[in-house]
């Protein structure tokens, strides 16, 4: 079957289970408490993106609810962030706090992101006798056979991606509503424009006359990251492997950027980690006539000043997935080098309409890459629409996703 086949008959067949055996959730004076189990982690800019995303889209399609949030990590002045675009928000950061939060909620909403991360919390949920239900994860066959009994009690489960929603429909998962329901970062909304301009003035980009890029080894080194944890040499070595190779081909896309339309390149992080890699790997080794039309972010940021930097730039072009879906929630071009060590999320590109903006590392030249690149650069106006149409799509099957709530 092919794939707009088969998403076409999935989407049919939940979409009208979900529409008409939604979860009402119980109201005390008719406000529905939501407890989120969501902010994965603040090293990377995606992580922290999940969670004003999916706040985003609760005020917006259950305007009513009082949601309080479980998180993992906000710090960085993350949490602060949170509570002044979202003055309403309770957060759940105590042990007590964290057990009157699930006893008192209504429903219990897992957020957007690369698995069953917050599991533990959710069995939790399971057994308070609490509906909960997963909303934007991307889940793997491992994942799927061993948390098979949590899924299959779950009132919905949203993959944000259509690999992982085939990989759970063959696993016979019948117990909850099964549909493609995208991250949640596709509706952020969070701003900090004063940073941006201050940024933007140091760096001397003018506004739609840059392209940003991202660049990713093939394993995060969070070894290096969380110092505790312990080296993995498998890792350490595909990772060497396959730096310089995967950073060529970025360096020839800003390389022809530069060159054929006269715009500048930004280089900046999505995680804590690529700071050093942005010279190392990507501006010490461009072309001598390109360097002075390329700045270096020099210091890690957080997601409200990158997505207002985002929404100033032409394009970006990344190796890593959430700064390109921040820039469509914004209506910037994205293209996305997909490597084989990521997860099954990239899909999710091809599963919005961007299928021209997707490459595969390994089997894209570097050539096919930066020519991409300059096409989008040289007809921004249609580059623009062809983004607007998939944050369109995106807002759609969102919108679906969190009223399926109640």
């Amino acid at each position: 079957m092919k794939r707009r086949q088969f998403l076409e008959r999935a989407s049919a067949v939940t979409l009208a289970a979900i529409l008409a055996d939604s979860v009402r959730s119980a109201s005390r004076e008719g406000v529905a408490k939501i407890l989120l189990r969501s902010s994965w982690q603040t090293v990377n800019i995606g992580d922290i993106a999940h969670t004003p995303g999916m706040l985003a889209l609760l005020e917006q399609h259950l305007p009513t609810a009082e949601v309080t949030l479980w998180p993992s990590s906000i710090d960085r002045g993350v949490d602060r962030i949170l509570a002044k675009r979202f003055p309403k928000l309770k957060f759940a950061t105590t042990a007590s706090q964290r057990q009157s939060a699930l006893e008192e909620c209504d429903f219990f909403l897992h957020g957007s992101g690369p698995g069953l991360v917050g599991k533990k919390e959710t069995r939790l949920a399971l057994e308070a006798g609490k509906p909960y239900g997963f909303a934007g994860v991307t889940l793997n066959d491992d994942e799927i056979a061993k948390e098979r009994d949590l899924l299959q009690a779950a009132k919905f489960v949203f993959l944000r991606d259509t690999d992982s929603m085939k990989a759970l429909l063959a696993a016979g998962i019948s117990g909850p509503q099964v549909a493609f329901g995208p991250d949640a970062t596709f509706a952020i909304d969070l701003r900090d424009d004063l940073a941006a301009e201050r940024l933007m003035a140091a760096f001397e980009l003018e506004p739609g006359r840059f392209m940003c890029a991202i660049p990713r080894l093939r394993y995060t080194p969070y070894w290096e990251i969380h110092t505790e944890r312990p080296r993995d040499a498998e890792k350490v070595s595909i990772n060497e492997q396959f730096a310089e190779a995967d950073a060529a081909k970025l360096r020839q896309a800003i390389t022809a950027w530069v060159r054929e339309t006269g715009m500048k390149a930004f280089l900046v992080p999505e995680m804590t980690y690529q700071l050093p890699l942005l010279k190392t790997l990507l501006y010490d080794k461009l072309p001598e006539d390109v360097q002075p039309r390329v700045a270096v972010l020099d210091r890690y940021w957080i997601t409200d000043e990158a997505v207002s930097l985002y929404a100033q730039a032409a394009a970006l072009v990344s190796c890593e997935q959430h700064s390109p879906i921040m820039c469509i929630s914004q209506g910037v071009p994205a293209i996305l080098l997909r490597q084989p060590t990521d997860t099954r999320k990239g899909q999710m590109w091809r599963d919005v309409g961007l299928e021209r903006w997707i490459f595969e590392m390994d089997e894209a030249s570097g050539d096919e890459i930066a020519a991409r690149v300059v096409e989008v650069g040289q007809n921004l106006p249609a580059a623009k629409e062809y983004a607007a149409a998939a944050h369109a799509l995106a807002n759609a099957r969102m919108a679906t996703m969190v009223r399926a709530i109640g």
